[in-house]
C-alpha cells in the first residue's frame, strides 16, 4: 500500500504517494528527480533580483532562445524535402523539353512516350472534316481567281459566277474586298474540297450569301442593308491652312482637292483668301446600318469673305461639271494648246505654202508633234464634222458657246463622231500627216460668227450657260443645298 507524503514546491502543497518496496512501480528515482526540482526555476522573473547568479541565469537563457529564432527566421526551410527523382541529366533535359513542346514534336529517346502493342499507328494524319478560309481579291485580280486561290473547285466556281452574277457584277470589287468561305469534307484527298458556304459584300448596300443544301445544290440568298444617303455639311473657318481646316472633318483629301480646284476659277487662293474667311461644303455621303461609312464627291462649294463664290455640281448635256449662282458655268476660256507638249511650229496670216509654192493665208496656228499624239477639243462643245475635208485630210470640227468653232486638221485618226457632246480636254483623234501636209503636225482653227481668227491672240470666252426651265431646277436645288444645316462648324482660333 502507498502511504501519502505531503511535499512544499514555491508555496504550493502536493501529496504524493510513497512508493512500496515491494510494489511493482517501487523506485527511488521519480522521488530524487521531484527532490531536486524543488530549487529549479524554470521561468525567471527578470524585475527581481537584478544582478544575481539567478537573474544571469535568465539573461542566459532568453539569449539563447533569441538566438534561435532569429536563426528560424533568417534561413527558413519546408519541414519536410521534396524527393528528387533518380533520373540522369540527360534525361532531366528531355523532360523539361517535353513539359513546353506540343506532343507531336515529342523528342525521341523516351521511354515513357514510346507506343506499346496496344497502339496502333496511323498510316497518316486525319483531316479536318471542314475548314473556314478567307479569300481576298489582290490589286491585279478576279473574282474567280480569288476563289481558286482559296481551294475551290472549277466546277463550284462557275455555279457560284452563274448565281451572283444576276445579283451584281464582280469585277467591281475592288482590292482587298474579302470573301468568306467554309469548305466541306472530301472522300478524296487528291480532290479540292466541296463548297458549303460562300459570303461577301457584293456593294456597299447589299451582301450576298451562297449555301449548299441538303440536296446539295448551291443557292444564293440576298442580304439587303439599310443605308441612309443624308449629304454631309460641314462649314468652318478658314483658319491658318483652309486644307487643314477642312481635312480636321474627317473629309477624305481627294473632296478637299476638289473643292479647291472647283473654285480656282474664280479664286485666287493665294491672294485672295485670308484667315478670316469661311468655307462650306456638301459632300455625298453614306451611312450602313451596320456602321460602314462612304464619302462620295463634292455636291456644293461656297467660300465667304473677300470673294463671295458659290458653286453647284450639276448635269449639263450629259456632262457633270460645276456652275455659279447665276447658272453660268465655272470654267472661262480655253485651253491654250490642244496637243500636250506640242512645239509651235507656224503662225496666223498670209505665209508661203510649201506646197502649193504661193502665198496664201493661213487661216490657223500649226503644232508639230509626233504621229499619234493626242489632240484635244479646246473647249466643251459638240462635234458637227468628222472625216476627210479635202486637204485638211481628217478633220474634226466642234461647235463651242457664243458661236465659236474649233477644226483640228491633218489627223492620222479621227477619234470622235458627229453629234458627240465633247468637253475640254476630251482626245477627238491624233496628229499625223493626212491632206497637203509636209509632216505629221496638227493644224488648228477658231471661227468666230464664221470668221477665223488667232486662237493666240483673240479673246474666246466659253462659257456655258443653263437656260429655261433647266436654270429653273438649277435655282431650287442651289436654294435647298443652302438651307442644309452643317453637322459640325469649326472655327479657328
Amino acid at each position: 500500500m502507498f502511504q501519502p507524503t505531503t511535499r512544499a514546491f514555491e508555496g504550493a502543497t502536493f501529496s504524493i504517494p510513497a512508493p512500496s518496496a515491494q510494489g511493482p512501480f517501487a523506485s527511488a528515482k521519480p522521488a530524487a528527480r521531484l527532490a531536486g526540482m524543488r530549487g529549479a526555476d524554470i521561468v525567471v522573473d527578470l524585475g527581481a533580483d537584478i544582478g544575481s547568479k539567478r537573474w544571469w541565469r535568465g539573461m542566459g537563457t532568453l539569449g539563447a532562445m533569441l538566438g534561435v529564432a532569429a536563426t528560424i527566421a533568417l534561413n527558413p526551410a519546408p519541414l519536410v524535402q521534396p524527393v528528387q527523382p533518380e533520373l540522369a541529366p540527360t534525361q532531366l533535359a528531355a523532360l523539361e523539353t517535353v513539359s513546353v513542346a506540343p506532343l507531336a514534336q515529342t523528342p525521341q529517346g523516351l521511354a515513357f512516350h514510346q507506343p506499346t502493342s496496344r497502339v496502333t499507328a496511323l498510316a497518316e494524319p486525319p483531316e479536318r472534316p471542314r475548314i473556314e478560309v478567307t479569300a481576298r481579291l489582290r490589286d491585279v485580280d478576279s473574282f474567280n481567281g480569288a476563289l481558286r486561290r482559296a481551294g475551290v473547285s472549277a466546277a463550284d466556281i462557275a455555279n457560284v459566277s452563274l448565281l451572283v452574277a444576276g445579283h451584281t457584277d464582280v469585277k467591281s470589287l475592288k482590292p482587298g474586298a474579302t470573301i468568306d468561305l467554309v469548305l466541306g469534307r472530301r472522300s478524296d484527298k487528291s480532290q479540292p474540297r466541296p463548297l458549303e458556304s460562300l459570303a461577301f459584300r457584293a456593294a456597299f448596300d447589299l451582301r450576298l450569301e451562297v449555301n449548299r443544301s441538303q440536296a446539295g445544290d448551291l443557292i444564293v440568298t440576298r442580304d439587303e442593308i439599310a443605308v441612309d444617303d443624308s449629304p454631309l455639311v460641314v462649314a468652318g473657318d478658314v483658319g491658318g491652312s483652309l486644307y487643314q481646316s477642312a481635312r480636321a472633318f474627317g473629309l477624305p483629301s481627294r473632296v478637299v482637292a476638289s473643292y479647291i480646284k472647283a473654285l480656282s476659277p474664280k479664286v485666287n487662293f493665294q491672294r485672295d483668301v485670308s484667315s478670316r474667311d469661311s468655307f462650306q461644303m456638301v459632300v455625298e455621303h453614306r451611312r450602313a446600318e451596320t456602321g460602314e461609312t462612304e464619302t462620295g464627291n463634292l455636291i456644293y462649294a461656297k467660300l465667304g469673305g473677300k470673294r463671295d463664290v458659290e458653286l453647284l455640281r450639276w448635269v449639263h448635256n450629259g456632262r457633270t461639271k460645276f456652275f455659279l449662282a447665276d447658272g453660268s458655268s465655272a470654267v472661262e476660256g480655253m485651253i491654250k494648246s490642244p496637243v500636250a507638249g506640242a512645239r509651235f511650229s507656224s503662225g496666223f496670216g498670209t505665209r508661203f505654202h510649201p506646197i502649193l509654192k504661193r502665198a496664201r493665208m493661213h487661216a490657223g496656228v500649226d503644232f508639230a508633234a509626233r504621229s499619234g499624239t493626242p489632240v484635244m477639243s479646246t473647249a466643251p462643245g459638240t462635234v458637227i464634222f468628222a472625216g476627210r475635208n479635202g486637204g485638211y485630210g481628217n478633220q474634226v470640227q466642234v461647235r463651242h458657246a457664243n458661236g465659236i468653232v474649233t477644226t483640228y486638221s491633218h489627223l492620222s485618226r479621227i477619234a470622235s463622231r458627229s453629234g458627240q457632246r465633247v468637253g475640254a480636254g476630251d482626245v477627238i483623234g491624233n496628229v499625223g500627216s493626212t491632206g497637203l501636209s509636209t509632216g505629221p503636225h496638227l493644224h488648228y482653227e477658231v471661227h468666230v460668227a464664221g470668221r477665223p481668227v488667232n486662237p493666240r491672240s483673240a479673246k474666246l470666252p466659253i462659257q456655258e450657260q443653263l437656260e429655261g426651265q433647266e436654270l429653273a431646277r438649277f435655282k431650287a436645288e442651289l436654294q435647298r443645298m443652302r438651307q442644309m444645316k452643317p453637322i459640325a462648324v469649326s472655327h479657328d482660333a
